[in-house]
């Protein structure tokens, strides 16, 4: 199965090794969040690293909080096996999973977390590719 994540979180997969003072170093915790965070469920294979550009959100399912033009990330990813992933459990597995923020997202965050289910604060997407 394959699926699209779409965030206004900074996700850049940018390889660097750890120096807590570089922002490439924590753009790089958030790609690694998001793979250890579908990684409890499955192992997935990607071709290309997350892409980022600038959006109107109107269009997206971001939270009403979130207006105009933002950078958005997109990373797709597919599983192994048909339905060991679902939409159901990606938004609940990425709930309130903790994110570095003060990157390159435009967004503000009220909280330094992934929110799914809240309408006015959601900030990751997930769309079934398959659909």
């Amino acid at each position: 199965m394959k699926f699209r994540l779409i965030t206004l979180v900074d996700i850049t997969e940018t390889g660097a090794r750890f120096n807590k003072n570089d922002p490439a170093w924590h753009q790089q915790q958030n790609f690694i969040t998001v793979m250890q965070t579908i990684g409890l469920r499955v192992n997935i294979h990607y071709d290309a690293p997350p892409q980022v550009g600038k959006t109107a959100v109107k269009d997206l399912q971001f939270g009403s909080n979130f207006k105009g033009s933002q950078r958005v990330w997109q990373f797709e990813f597919e599983t192994d096996f048909e339905n060991a992933l679902d939409m159901e459990m990606l938004l609940r597995d990425f709930d309130l999973i903790p994110i570095i923020t003060g990157l390159e997202e435009s967004a503000k965050f009220q909280d330094p977390v992934f929110i799914t289910n809240d309408p006015k604060h959601r900030n990751i997407l997930f769309i079934n590719c398959a659909d």
